[in-house]
């Protein structure tokens, strides 16, 4: 197991109900209503699919740098004041670290409301980084994830992915690497190469090892 590579929100740390509450309040400024049916519908995607789906829903006549604005400030304020690491996580990254396996951050959010995740998490606890700024096409293109590996000079194959959401899972998949999924607001299923647990509580460093081929 050459790396193992993290997705951000919903997966490292619970900040989809923050992601709700912020899109609940854009949408209120576009004079719309914003509902988790709504939200199921952007689970792991980027910020650029979010504004336009807002604004599709919406009607609203407001320029999408503006809609990305207000999406932005609202993250970061509400995620720079602390975020909560999901069960099993902390536990995870540090057994990972302990064992001299290399540990990345890949996410389809923006750099900013990453690092605002990262004050609280800590930069340190991750040897690369990659984000929506990062790549000219997130998930669930495999970009993301073969950037994260090209960065660390490793093999995909030989790479565990954790994931949380259908596009992540995709991406991943498509980059040749093996998939812990935990869901959060869609179904995954089983499949090849991949398991699928409740939390993060239900695996371990060696349960990684032993996805990969032998």
């Amino acid at each position: 197991m050459q790396a193992v590579f993290f997705d951000m929100d919903g997966l490292l740390v619970d900040s989809e109900r923050v992601w709700l509450r912020i899109e609940t309040e854009v949408m209120a400024r576009l004079g719309a209503e914003w509902t988790p049916e709504h939200q199921v519908h952007l689970v792991g995607g980027s910020m650029e699919r979010t504004v336009d789906y807002m604004l599709a829903v919406s009607g609203a006549a407001v320029p999408p740098e503006t809609v990305r604005e207000w999406m932005v400030t609202g993250m970061v304020s509400r995620l720079t004041a602390g975020v909560h690491v999901m069960p099993g996580a902390s536990e995870l990254l540090d057994g990972l670290r302990a064992e001299g396996v290399p540990v990345g951050l890949v996410t389809s959010s923006l750099k900013e409301i990453a690092d605002a995740v990262l004050k609280s998490v800590g930069r340190d606890r991750f040897d690369v980084v990659v984000t929506a700024d990062d790549v000219t096409r997130t998930k669930p293109d495999p970009e993301p994830y073969l950037t994260a590996a090209r960065l660390l000079g490793v093999q995909p194959v030989r790479c565990v992915v954790l994931e949380d959401s259908p596009n992540g899972v995709a991406a991943a998949t498509a980059a040749g690497c093996a998939v812990v999924a935990v869901p959060s607001l869609l179904p995954i299923e089983p499949a090849a190469g991949r398991l699928v647990v409740p939390s993060l509580t239900e695996v371990g460093v060696a349960d990684l090892r032993d996805l990969l081929p032998s």
